[in-house]
């Protein structure tokens, strides 16, 4: 049976707007991405196409170091903020109830009420060395002097885990909510324990909260470049730093351009390889 001409044109019109942003701001920007990324200046005016860009991406050290540095810290980052949101958003979905579940869902909302360069400046004031932190650490006799806890690894992972929060909260709670408290009350007449019924009823009904949760967080740690430029200052050494300072600094959108795309097939490679280790799909992810 075929569809008649009026439900066409409305489903036409219904997905042009996302089909039309999708392939102007996202589709487009990232193809000429790649053509600039493939050509060389050999005069002022003229170009050649090359893979000179990216020879000297693995030729020199400082870029892929800083590269793989941003990978792994992005997937640390990642895992920190699982392991913290897990629980709390546990805890807002199956423990709580009523007007208590709604406040402390707010809880976690009020921070993002703000913008992440108002966040970020208040861990600055925190953890500076005349800050809250360091203050208390002196008062507790912790120590003789006051620290600098800005301008580190630890401090840039503070804050990535702490901007990335609710990336991961609002997924997990949406999927564990829908967790039937009878499958629950069923481990344990069963005989299990609090593990085994984690293990094997809360976590896989949770695997697309915690799948979807992830790639968001990964996906916007990676390309975070406000956080780590603030909480680890000059050396943070973060890639989105490098490509800033080849458009913007240098005017190298040549080179710029080859380490976007490079980080845009990184996040990819390792979205995928996260969704076939969770046995995850990406239909699944975004139900």
């Amino acid at each position: 049976m075929s569809t008649p001409p009026q439900i066409r044109l409305g489903l036409l019109l219904l997905f042009a707007p996302i089909v039309f942003w999708l392939a102007l701001l996202v589709i487009l920007p990232h193809v000429d991405m790649l053509l600039i990324s493939l050509r060389v200046r050999v005069a002022p005016r003229e170009y050649a196409t090359s893979l000179a860009n990216y020879a000297e991406f693995f030729t020199e050290p400082l870029y892929w170091n800083t590269f793989a540095r941003t990978a792994i810290m992005s997937v640390t980052a990642t895992v920190m903020t699982l392991l913290i949101a897990f629980p709390v958003s546990y805890y807002i979905a199956k423990m709580v109830r009523g007007r208590s579940k709604t406040f402390l869902f707010l809880l976690c909302l009020t921070p993002f009420w703000v913008s992440e360069l108002v966040r970020t400046f208040g861990w600055m004031i925190l953890l500076r060395e005349t800050g809250i932190v360091s203050s208390l650490l002196l008062w507790s006799g912790l120590t003789d002097a006051r620290v600098e806890l800005l301008y580190n690894d630890a401090a840039i992972m503070v804050g990535l885990v702490y901007t990335s929060m609710l990336f991961m909260v609002v997924p997990l709670v949406t999927t564990l909510d829908s967790l039937d408290d009878s499958l629950v009350e069923a481990g344990y007449d069963l005989g299990g324990n609090s593990f085994t019924v984690m293990r094997h009823i809360v976590i896989p009904h949770a695997m697309p909260g915690i799948a979807s949760g992830s790639i968001v967080v990964f996906m916007l740690t990676l390309g975070n470049y406000l956080t780590p430029k603030l909480l680890g200052g000059k050396d943070s050494l973060w890639f989105t730093d490098q490509i800033y300072t080849q458009f913007i600094t240098r005017f190298n959108w040549e080179l710029g351009s080859a380490f976007g795309f490079l980080l845009l097939v990184l996040s990819s490679a390792i979205v995928w390889i996260g969704l076939k280790l969770s046995g995850q799909t990406l239909s699944a992810t975004v139900r």
